[in-house]
């Protein structure tokens, strides 16, 4: 008996081993495939989910001038990296739309500088050709001296618009209601010589911003009312505690034309270099003075003819 138990105690415990052994090494064999097939979904599954930041990354790597107008336009689902990418693609928007903006003003000004220039280049090459007359050389000094006051003007517009553009260095108060007095008395002969009649109002208002930058605004708002405006015509000037608004009579505004008159050297008319007809600076100006102080300039066209503009302050 002792000889029997023996025996089966070997089969078994040889039994047992055979079936850990085998059981180790179907699991050693589990353990591997199963941690091969981790690495492999979890190397696809960080692929896919990375691939939308490897694709902004090498689009924002190849990102020039020349191809502001691509964009990712990511199809994914819901997510932090699909708002990611549409906000970048947002981003490049508002870059292509100031690259635009920026490289249609240095067209624009060139334009302007170079018409001034050549209109000073003819007259003295064709008005002084030959032996010109006392009278003659008087009338091209006269051209030509006007010609360099309208290069001058459109210079000192080019250079407050860059002012303005950068902001604020410092905020002060500054009585709004002074400032659109002084300005508009300032006007008053222009406006008589033109037959413009002013009507200035105002009641107190105070803002905090550049004093010398508001008076520019409110200078170039009347200065425009007065210079596009007709004989027996009309400007209203009044500061309010909503603040302020400057009014005119003058030709036609078509209403779809009017937002775009505070872009620079936007007008509503064709331009025809006549005597003070301004380098349509103007109203871009004033808005560009407006955002500095955090203000929003809005305009309508008035019925009948002529234009409202307001601009309108933080607080009021």
């Amino acid at each position: 008996m002792a000889a029997e138990y023996a025996a089966t105690r070997r089969i078994s415990n040889a039994a047992e081993d055979a079936a850990l052994e085998s059981l180790l090494t179907v699991s050693g064999v589990a353990l591997a495939l199963f941690s091969a097939a981790s690495v492999a979904l979890a190397w696809w599954m960080a692929g896919r989910v990375l691939r939308p930041v490897g694709v902004i990354t090498a689009r924002a790597r190849r990102l020039s001038g020349e191809n502001l107008h691509e964009r990712l336009a990511l199809k994914a689902p819901p997510g932090e990296l699909k708002e990611l990418a549409d906000t970048f693609d947002g981003m490049l928007d508002r870059i292509e739309q100031l690259v635009s903006a920026q490289q249609r003003f240095a067209a624009n000004a060139a334009h302007e500088l170079r018409m001034s220039l050549g209109v000073q280049r003819a007259a003295a090459e064709i008005g002084l050709a030959g032996e010109p007359s006392p009278e003659k050389v008087a009338r091209i000094r006269e051209k030509l001296i006007e010609t360099a006051g309208e290069c001058e003007q459109l210079i000192e517009g080019l250079l407050l618009l860059a002012v303005s553009d950068q902001g604020l260095q410092r905020r002060e108060p500054a009585a709004l209601d002074a400032i659109a007095r002084t300005v508009a008395n300032g006007l008053t002969e222009d406006a008589r010589r033109l037959g413009v009649t002013v009507e200035a109002s105002g009641q107190p208002l105070t803002v905090r911003g550049d004093a010398v930058l508001l008076e520019h605004l409110v200078h170039n708002l009347a200065a425009n009312a007065i210079r596009h405006n007709h004989p027996g015509g009309r400007l209203r000037l009044r500061v309010s505690p909503d603040g302020l608004e400057v009014s005119n009579t003058g030709p036609v505004v078509l209403p779809a034309t009017v937002p775009r008159l505070f872009e620079p050297f936007r007008r509503a008319r064709e331009r025809h270099h006549a005597p003070g007809e301004g380098a349509g600076l103007g109203l871009s100006i004033v808005a560009s003075i407006a955002r500095a102080h955090g203000a929003l300039a809005a305009a309508v066209a008035n019925q009948g003819g002529g234009l409202t503009v307001r601009v309108t302050f933080p607080g009021t």
